[in-house]
């Protein structure tokens, strides 16, 4: 009885010689990397800046994380930049990938990265375990790089419906990023239709209700009425969320929305677990 009280008691001011603010200190924020629309030789989507805005809004609200916005590529690499070599200057002032949790990608063309910055974005995820949440046009870029189109699940192939009332199909309801939808809905935005897309590499997490569809519009390529509209899966050691949604700026202030990607930047942070096995039609 004399040991246990003790021990108790030395417990007792071991824990009261901790500082306060270090008993209930939280751990670090992460780190997001969001990069827009960058190259000169595309489209560029007016909802771009808004979307990026909300990201960065949402990580301050939610305290979840901090966003790094970004609109150049110069962060996508694992090694110091030339400047900071050449300048001994503390590699602290200068980022890379090292420093970030998850990508957030709004981007759109073939992004100027050398293959050692390609090499670099794979292993961010594939290695290192870390994430990427893609918006909208990110299956519209690097069609010269095999790699990424593998990785990400499918490429841009159209859009037949242009922007209309996209009725939706939520197939999991278990996945954090879709739990708060109900099983169907309606929503305002402009749908990509996928090619080099299989169902065997992602789990889809929603699709357009092909019945609700017009089906004889001509801009229709896939002959399997298969319409995903947002997908997860494991690549490696990591993890990637793509959805189509986000083509309007409207579209990036409904709360639904907003909640389905603060739920899929978790996720992709390894924050929470969601299902992201392939599974049939």
């Amino acid at each position: 009885m004399v040991t246990r009280r003790l021990v108790l008691a030395c417990a007792v001011l071991l824990l009261s010689a901790v500082p306060a603010e270090a008993q209930s200190a939280s751990p670090p924020k992460k780190r997001l990397l969001a990069v827009g629309d960058v190259h000169r030789r595309n489209y560029q989507h007016d909802s771009v800046s808004h979307a990026l805005a909300t990201i960065e809004r949402l990580g301050r609200e939610t305290g979840l994380y901090d966003t790094f916005i970004r609109t150049d590529i110069q962060l996508l690499t694992k090694h110091p930049i030339e400047f900071a070599e050449k300048s001994k200057v503390a590699d602290a002032y200068y980022k890379t990938l090292n420093d970030f949790d998850a990508i957030f990608f709004f981007s759109i063309g073939e992004l100027e990265l050398t293959d050692q910055q390609k090499a670099d974005l794979l292993s961010f995820i594939k290695d290192d375990g870390k994430g990427i949440v893609a918006a909208h046009t990110s299956v519209n870029m690097f069609y010269t790089w095999p790699e990424f189109g593998e990785m990400i699940g499918g490429y841009f192939d159209d859009h037949p419906w242009m922007i209309f009332d996209a009725p939706v199909i939520v197939e999991a309801p278990d996945f954090p990023a879709m739990k708060h939808f109900p099983k169907t809905f309606t929503t305002h935005d402009e749908i990509y239709q996928m090619k080099d897309f299989s169902r065997d590499r992602v789990r889809v997490l929603a699709r357009l209700d092909a019945s609700k569809l017009d089906l004889k519009n001509p801009r229709v390529h896939r002959t399997d009425n298969d319409f995903a509209v947002a997908w997860a899966r494991e690549y490696g050691k990591g993890r990637l969320f793509y959805s189509t949604f986000g083509h309007t700026e409207e579209s990036w202030d409904d709360p639904a929305m907003q909640k389905m990607w603060v739920e899929a930047i978790k996720w992709a942070m390894g924050l929470t677990k969601g299902d992201a096995r392939p599974r049939p039609h």
